[in-house]
C-alpha cells in the first residue's frame, strides 16, 4: 500500500514490471500528492494478487478504494502467449474483466486507464502506413487477441458509464526491460562478448522488419498526461501512443554495435527466426499529440545507451 496523501489514490496493476516502475517512478517525482498503490505479484503461497482471481481482484478494489488505476498487469511476450495462449486468455481478458466489474461495484466513479497495445491492429499494419486509431483491430497472435478483446470490454464498460481511457502503445524499450524483446537481447549478448564470456558472434534472428521505438520514459509521460486530463476525456478515449517512424531492427543492432567496446560480429541464427505478417509497424500518434501536447523527447541512441549500460551492470552484479 502506498503512503497517505492528500490527492487521488493510483493503483497500478503490473507496478513491479518493467512499465510499471517507471510509471511509480514517474508519478512519485512528478505527482507527489498522489498516494501510489503497487500490488505485488501473486505467489506460490497465495500472496499478492492474482489478477485472474476475481474474488481477489474484487476485495483488493474494495479495500484500497483507487480513484484512478492504470491496467499494466499482462503476459506481454508473443512468445509467451503462443506457448500458452489459455494463460494469456486468462490474465489479459480474464484479470481485465476482474478489474473492470470490480469498479463498476465498488468505485463506479473510479477511472480506468487500460494499457493496450499495437499489436491489436495486426493485419491493419501491413500496409506498412502509419495507423491511426481508427484503423481495424485485426490481431493474428493470442497476445495481440487477447488484448484487442480487453481493448473492446473497457470501451464497451465506457461506454456504458465507466470512467476509462485506453492506450494502444508501439515497442517501447528501457533499462530493465527483458531479455525476451529484441533491444535487450543484443545488449545482454554485447555486454557478455564485452566481458569475455561469449565469442566475439553475436547471433540474430530476422533483422529486416521495421518497427515504431519510444523511450518507456516518454510512453509513461503519455500516461500520466492521459490521467491529469481524465475529467475532460471522452469516455472510452483511445490513442496511440508511436514516434511515427520506422526503425529497421538491423539498424537498431548497428546503433548498438556502435556503442560496444568490441568489434563483433554477427550471424543469423535460424532459431530465433520466427514468421511474420507485419515486416512493417508504424503508429501515427497525431490525435494524442493535438489532445495532450505530448511528443515523445528522448533520442533512441540514449535510450539504447541505458539499456547497454544497464545490461553491463546486471553483469557486473551477478560476478
Amino acid at each position: 500500500m502506498g503512503e497517505v496523501a492528500a490527492g487521488p489514490r493510483l493503483l497500478i496493476t503490473g507496478g513491479q514490471g518493467f512499465v510499471g516502475r517507471y510509471l511509480a517512478s514517474a508519478v512519485a517525482q512528478n505527482r507527489p500528492d498522489w498516494a501510489i498503490d503497487l500490488p505485488a505479484p501473486p505467489t506460490a503461497d497465495g500472496e499478492g494478487l492474482d489478477i485472474a482471481d476475481a474474488d481477489a481482484v474484487a476485495a483488493y478494489i474494495e479495500a484500497v478504494r483507487p480513484d484512478m488505476v492504470v491496467h499494466l498487469a499482462a503476459i506481454a511476450a508473443v512468445t509467451t502467449s503462443v506457448q500458452s495462449p489459455r494463460l494469456a486468455w486468462d490474465i489479459n481478458l480474464g484479470g481485465t474483466l476482474n478489474l473492470v466489474l470490480a469498479m463498476q461495484q465498488h468505485v463506479p466513479k473510479a477511472h480506468l486507464l487500460y494499457v493496450s497495445s499495437a499489436e491489436v491492429y495486426g493485419a491493419s499494419l501491413t500496409s506498412g502506413a502509419p495507423v491511426t486509431e481508427q484503423a481495424l483491430l485485426q490481431p493474428i497472435n493470442p497476445y495481440a487477441a487477447s488484448k484487442a478483446a480487453s481493448d473492446i470490454l473497457v470501451r464497451q464498460a465506457a461506454a456504458n458509464g465507466l470512467s476509462a481511457t485506453v492506450m494502444r502503445p508501439f515497442n517501447h524499450i528501457g533499462a530493465g526491460q527483458s531479455v525476451s524483446f529484441v533491444a535487450p537481447s543484443f545488449a545482454a549478448q554485447i555486454a557478455r562478448i564485452e566481458a569475455g564470456l561469449q565469442p566475439p558472434m553475436l547471433s540474430v534472428g530476422a533483422l529486416d522488419e521495421e518497427r515504431d521505438f519510444l523511450d518507456v520514459n516518454d510512453v509513461v509521460r503519455a500516461y500520466t498526461l492521459a490521467l491529469d486530463a481524465r475529467a475532460i476525456l471522452r469516455p472510452g478515449e483511445v490513442f496511440n501512443v508511436a514516434s511515427g517512424q520506422a526503425v529497421r531492427i538491423g539498424d537498431l543492432l548497428e546503433r548498438l554495435l556502435g556503442q560496444a567496446r568490441t568489434r563483433i560480429e554477427v550471424r543469423v541464427d535460424p532459431r530465433r527466426l520466427r514468421r511474420t505478417s507485419v515486416p512493417k509497424a508504424i503508429g501515427d500518434a497525431a490525435y494524442l499529440r493535438k489532445t495532450l501536447n505530448w511528443a515523445p523527447a528522448i533520442d533512441l541512441d540514449d535510450t539504447l545507451a541505458a539499456v547497454l549500460e544497464d545490461q553491463r551492470r546486471r553483469l557486473a552484479s551477478a560476478d
